[in-house]
């Protein structure tokens, strides 16, 4: 049996090389003079070479951007064009914001997952979904409500970490940061409480499963040359992504189910209005629009908002202060002297009331220590539009009707030629002066968008991160379980550790 698995893994193989070999001479052949033309960004390959460097994609294509800033790869009647230039991200985020578009190919590979929810869409939907987002973001109701989750959820993260820190048992912590921004996502957003660091139910755990999984499948489309053959067959990895969507479907269509009949009866247990229940108030006045599948796409992109760009961010962080434990002390001592508690022994109920507004804002170091973090490991560590006509990049190459032009977060925050000769250094005194935080060009900084669809949870993310950040080098210090371990991301739409990130932690003593 296994001598034919490998027989016919053996065969598949060789088929796929050949079917890629013609699809790369068709392509160069009906490229034309573009190839050689200086108008165009220099090729590198065609799009088929991302299908054999899934595993460390974003450091190849950073070594590709130090030669070549700006690059294309070839595909079947078009070009794809990645750049690290913030000249032109601005270009195409803000200065030809309306040329350029999420394409229809973007817009293939997420619908199943996302469907017409903000990250997905362009025009009405998009400027709808932003404006009823934008005005909860602004409410100071929102703001007091959602800080009041993060340090309740952060206490109880910080009792899930004593556990193990009392026991010397080694834990995942990306996996307890991802369950812990999911309750506060839906705490905020949707007004539910999921009980991920107590004891989650079944159909929660199957859900937040099932979410990951979708994640990284839908991801791998972006590689993948098969994967529209794949889901017509029902096979392999796009089968799997349907049994996940109907797993993720269901459990939102009856949290949608269960808030509808919250709201038409007046039994809001809180009293506040949460994202969705914005949402599904807007929804009664056009209800044929605005059905319960489109508030389940817009429910699915707060997730990927709110869960998964948080929890990956402090994890990384997490992982490069256990690589750098002076500045793990030093953020440590900077909790301590913001808050007022040196010296003092305290319970984690009582230390989270003294994080304050006013406290969150004096924590500078932290807060470059976190933006640092960013840099190098951006949540969305490459991003893309379609040109909708031709146009010019400020760098001077041309982009054609259809070309997809990526900008790699990732690589960017690796470049000496935009964050000096140390840009691969941690070094979180590059965001102070004198102290105090300096701000950086978005189209620089890219990690939370920029121009007109400019993160607007970017406070909110700052604020969270701030937060679970603050309780939990108050209490302990980490350091990884296996240092000689080669750290690296999985693909997915949002950077996680690969692996998971395994850590101790050891209690704090008095100081």
């Amino acid at each position: 049996m296994n001598f034919f698995c490998i027989i016919a893994t053996l065969v598949f193989s060789i088929i796929i090389s050949i079917l890629f070999y013609i699809l790369n001479l068709t392509i160069r052949i009906f490229a034309g003079k573009s190839i050689n033309s200086p108008e165009y960004a220099p090729v590198h390959a065609t799009i088929f070479f991302l299908f054999f460097h899934g595993h460390d994609i974003y450091d190849h294509e950073t070594e590709i951007a130090r030669k070549t800033p700006t690059f294309r790869l070839l595909a079947p009647g078009q070009s794809e064009i990645f750049t690290v230039d913030p000249r032109n991200v601005e270009h195409i985020l803000k200065t030809r914001f309306d040329n350029y578009s999420k394409g229809q190919y973007a817009r293939d590979i997420l619908s199943d997952l996302l469907g017409h929810g903000i990250f997905a869409v362009d025009g009405d939907k998009w400027r709808q979904q932003r404006k009823l987002s934008s005005f909860e973001f602004s409410t100071r109701v929102l703001r007091d409500f959602s800080c009041s989750v993060f340090r309740g959820n952060a206490a109880k993260l910080a009792g899930v970490f004593m556990e193990y820190a009392l026991s010397g048992q080694p834990f995942d912590a990306q996996d307890l940061l991802m369950r812990c921004t999911m309750e506060s996502i839906f705490e905020v957003g949707f007004g539910v409480s999921l009980r991920c660091l107590e004891g989650m139910s079944i159909e929660g755990k199957e859900f937040m499963k099932a979410f990951d999984e979708a994640n990284t499948t839908t991801s791998f489309r972006f590689v993948d040359p098969l994967w529209k053959l794949k889901r017509c067959l029902n096979i392999g990895s796009e089968a799997k992504l349907k049994r996940d969507i109907a797993t993720i479907d269901n459990f939102v269509c009856n949290l949608i189910r269960t808030k509808r009949r919250q709201l038409s009866s007046r039994q809001e247990s809180d009293g506040k209005e949460d994202i969705l229940s914005r949402f599904l108030a807007e929804s009664d006045k056009d209800p044929e629009t605005m059905n319960d599948k489109y508030m389940r796409d817009i429910i699915l992109n707060f997730m990927i908002a709110g869960k998964d760009t948080s929890a990956a961010a402090l994890s990384w962080f997490l992982y490069i202060i256990c690589k750098n434990p002076l500045i793990q002390e030093k953020i440590a001592q900077e909790v301590r002297e913001v808050t007022g508690s040196e010296g003092e022994t305290m319970k984690t109920e009582d230390f989270i009331q003294r994080i304050t507004e006013e406290s969150l804002d004096k924590m500078h170091y932290l807060h470059a220590a976190l933006s640092e973090t960013l840099r190098l490991y951006p949540p969305v560590p490459v991003d893309m539009r379609c040109a909708e006509s031709d146009d010019i990049l400020p760098d001077g190459y041309r982009v054609n009707k259809g070309d997809n032009v990526y900008y790699i977060a990732y690589a960017m925050g690796r470049m000496t030629t935009i964050w000096g000769e140390d840009a691969e250094v941690f070094r979180p005194e590059r965001w102070l002066k004198n102290g105090i935080l300096r701000i950086e060009s978005p189209f620089k900084f890219i990690s939370f968008h920029a121009g007109p669809r400019i993160c607007l949870g970017k406070d909110f993310a700052y604020r969270q991160m701030k937060i679970i950040s603050m309780v939990l080098l108050r209490f302990f210090r980490f350091k990884l379980v296996d240092e000689k371990r080669n750290v690296t991301y999985t693909r997915m739409l949002t950077l996680h550790v690969d692996g998971g990130l395994h850590l101790y932690a050891s209690p704090r003593a008095k100081t």
